[in-house]
C-alpha cells in the first residue's frame, strides 16, 4: 500500500509540474501576442503613421514629370517630409481631384501628410528660377546672364552648343547665335543647360513662325534682324535702319556696319571701330570689306527688329549715324554729302565726351 501511495504522489507532482509549464507557456504567448498584436490592431484602427506637423527646417522636393502619387510619396518619405507613404497616398486616393504638378517645391521635414499635400498644391512654395535676356545680347553675353541668374555653369552651355542637331536648327544655321530669343523666362530648379537652350530656341522659332517667316529663310531673317537690333536705338528708327540696309543690298553696296565688324573682333561693347579693323577682310563679319550680309547673326533680335527686317520703313536713305549715343538720336541721309554733315556731329560728340564708347 505504501508503494502505491508513493507512486500516486509522484504522478500528482508530475501533473502539477506539467500544468505549471503549460501555464507559463500560455502566459508567455499572451505576452508576445500583446506586444506584437496590439500595436497592429491599434494601427488598423488609428491609420498609418503620420507626423503631427507642422514640420521643421527646409527641404526642396522635386516632383518629376510623369510621376504618380506613389512615386511622390516615396520621395517625401526618403527626404523625411512625411512619416509614411500610406498617410500621403490615402489623402490622394480619397480626393481624386488633387493633381500634383511637376516642379521643385520648398517644404519642411516631418510635416503631417495633409500639410505636405497642401504645401505641394500652394504655388507660393514652388521654387522657380527667373532670368531676363535683353534684346541684342550676343551668345556669350546670354551665357553669362544665364550662369548668373540660373546658377548653371557657362561651360555646360558651351558643351550643349557643341551638338546643334539637338535643337533642330535650319541646315544653314552656323551656331545658336541669334536663336536664343530675348525675353523673361521662368524655369524650375534643377533645369539643365539643354532644357534652357531648347526653350529659348523654341521661343525664337515661335516668333519667326508668327511673323510668317518660312523655315528656309529663318537664318537670313535673323542675321538681318540682328543687325537692325544692334544698330537701331529708338523704336521709330528700327524700320529706317532696316530700310538703309535693304536699299544697300538692292544696289550691291556694302552694308558698312561697325556693329558687325566689332562682333567679328569680339569687342561687343564698343561703338566705333578702327580703320585697320574695317579693312580686315579676313573677318567674316566685316561688312565694310565684304559684300552682303555677314555669315551669321551678331546678337539676339526681338520681335520689333524681326518685324522691321521683314517690313522696312519706306524711304530712299542709304546712310545713318547716331549723332548722340547717349540719347540715341540718329540722322538718316540719302546722299553721302548729307551723311558727312551728320558724321561731323557724331565726331563732335566724341570730342566733347572723350573715351566714350571705347
Amino acid at each position: 500500500m505504501a508503494g502505491r501511495r508513493a507512486r500516486e504522489r509522484k504522478q500528482r507532482s508530475r501533473r502539477r509540474l506539467v500544468g505549471a509549464i503549460i501555464a507559463l507557456v500560455v502566459i508567455a504567448a499572451l505576452g508576445i501576442a500583446a506586444w506584437w498584436g496590439i500595436p497592429r490592431v491599434m494601427e488598423r484602427f488609428s491609420g498609418p503613421e503620420d507626423y503631427p506637423g507642422p514640420g521643421t527646417g527646409e527641404v526642396v522636393v522635386q516632383v518629376q514629370s510623369g510621376q504618380n502619387g506613389y512615386d511622390v510619396a516615396a520621395t517625401l518619405v526618403e527626404q523625411d517630409v512625411v512619416a509614411s507613404a500610406e498617410a500621403f497616398t490615402d489623402i490622394l486616393v480619397a480626393d481624386p481631384s488633387i493633381q500634383l504638378q511637376p516642379g521643385a517645391y520648398r517644404l519642411m521635414q516631418q510635416m503631417s501628410a495633409q500639410g505636405a499635400v497642401d504645401a505641394l498644391l500652394d504655388p507660393a512654395n514652388k521654387v522657380e528660377l527667373r532670368v531676363t535676356v535683353p534684346e541684342g545680347y550676343t551668345l556669350q553675353q546670354v551665357y553669362e546672364r544665364l550662369e548668373r541668374d540660373l546658377g548653371i555653369p557657362r561651360a555646360e552651355f558651351l558643351q550643349a552648343e557643341g551638338d546643334l542637331t539637338q535643337f533642330a536648327l535650319p541646315a544653314n544655321a552656323v551656331s545658336l547665335e541669334g536663336w536664343l530669343f530675348p525675353a523673361t523666362y521662368t524655369f524650375d530648379e534643377g533645369v539643365t543647360a539643354v532644357d534652357v537652350l531648347t526653350t529659348m530656341v523654341e521661343r525664337q522659332r515661335q516668333a519667326l513662325t508668327e511673323a510668317g517667316v518660312p523655315e528656309a529663310d529663318q537664318e537670313r531673317v535673323l542675321i538681318f534682324a540682328s543687325l537692325v537690333q544692334r544698330e537701331a536705338r529708338l523704336p521709330d528708327d528700327f524700320g529706317k535702319v532696316a530700310r538703309v540696309f535693304q536699299n544697300r543690298l538692292d544696289i550691291g553696296m556694302n552694308l558698312q556696319s561697325d556693329a558687325t565688324v566689332a562682333y567679328g573682333t569680339g569687342n561687343f561693347h564698343v561703338v566705333t571701330t578702327t580703320q585697320e579693323e574695317r579693312a580686315d577682310a579676313t573677318n567674316p563679319y566685316n561688312t565694310y570689306a565684304n559684300p552682303g550680309l555677314p555669315v551669321g547673326p551678331i546678337g539676339a533680335p526681338g520681335d520689333v527688329a524681326i518685324q522691321a527686317a521683314l517690313s522696312p520703313t519706306e524711304g530712299n536713305w542709304l546712310f545713318f549715324v547716331t549723332v548722340n549715343p547717349e540719347t540715341g538720336e540718329t540722322v538718316f541721309s540719302e546722299t553721302f554729302e548729307e551723311h558727312q554733315v551728320a558724321v561731323q556731329q557724331f565726331q563732335q560728340f566724341l570730342r566733347d565726351n572723350p573715351g566714350w564708347g571705347g
